[in-house]
């Protein structure tokens, strides 16, 4: 019939409205904080853990290998919201997550388009058909970019509307109070956000990759079926779960060791 809308239409359309209604949703509750936060995160966590319970279920026969996988994805799921949690509550806290949570985004982002794009040698086709060492160097490109460019949109203008009084330190930009971190030039920026970027990138892709070997071992295509579109909810956080799990705890023993 003319005029009528695709199965590819409708499946982008779809995925471009459960995207944002996402975006809109956790945005709010990072940028409030508090209670919005942890009942967000909370939700998202609990949700997890019953996509990766319920796919455990597929993966292995009742008995005590099944109830070990089961509890050990309370304790991945629980510290990775526990990280969560306390990076928020850092002095910088609202920035680090947005660093992070960015990174891992801006990870997705060119490991898709250098893999469609220049395509190549598989990284592990037995565990994710689509994975190319090309998307791999495409999400490391990714995640430095999107780590420069949070920092720099943060420092430059939010920062100046929550401290409209910056000094100046050397060459840099400082801001005390709740933008207390500095902005740095690119000649120093660059190669830390290319380090930054690549560990986070490779972290990220990992925890992808875990996923799809559960999913395939379970005989399953998503984890579930929660957000239309894009699958369950550990389809979407499978690599923010390890970069929080390793990286998160990172930033907090940092914090710890600067306190002692």
């Amino acid at each position: 019939m003319a005029g009528a809308e695709s199965p590819r239409q409708s499946d982008l359309a779809t995925r471009t409205v459960s995207a944002l209604v996402m975006l809109v949703v956790s945005g709010f509750a990072l940028w409030a904080g508090g209670w919005a936060w942890l009942i967000f995160v909370l939700v998202i966590g609990i949700g997890v853990w019953f996509e990766w319970s319920a796919l455990v279920l597929k993966m292995y026969p009742p008995g005590g290998r099944q109830t070990a996988w089961r509890y050990g994805g309370a304790v991945y799921c629980g510290i990775a919201c526990a990280v969560l949690l306390a990076l928020r509550d850092m002095p910088d806290g609202l920035f680090v997550v947005l660093m992070i949570v960015g990174a891992v985004i801006g990870t997705d982002i060119g490991a898709y388009l250098f893999g469609r794009t220049i395509g190549g040698p598989k990284i592990a086709p037995k565990i994710s058909p689509s994975k190319t060492w090309a998307g791999l160097v495409g999400g490391m490109i990714g995640a430095t970019l999107a780590i420069i460019l949070i920092s720099y949109i943060w420092h430059s203008g939010l920062c100046e509307v929550i401290n409209p009084a910056p000094r100046m330190s050397g060459n840099r930009v400082m801001f005390d109070g709740p933008c207390s971190l500095d902005l740095a030039p690119i000649s120093y920026l660059l190669p830390n956000s290319l380090m930054a970027g690549a560990i986070l990138a490779v972290l990220a892709q990992v925890g992808d990759f875990f996923e799809s070997w559960m999913k395939r071992k379970a005989g399953v295509k998503d984890s579930g079926k929660l957000l239309p579109g894009h699958g369950g909810l550990f389809d979407r956080v499978d690599g923010l779960l390890l970069v929080l799990v390793v990286i998160g705890n990172v930033i907090l023993l940092g914090q710890v060791l600067d306190g002692l």
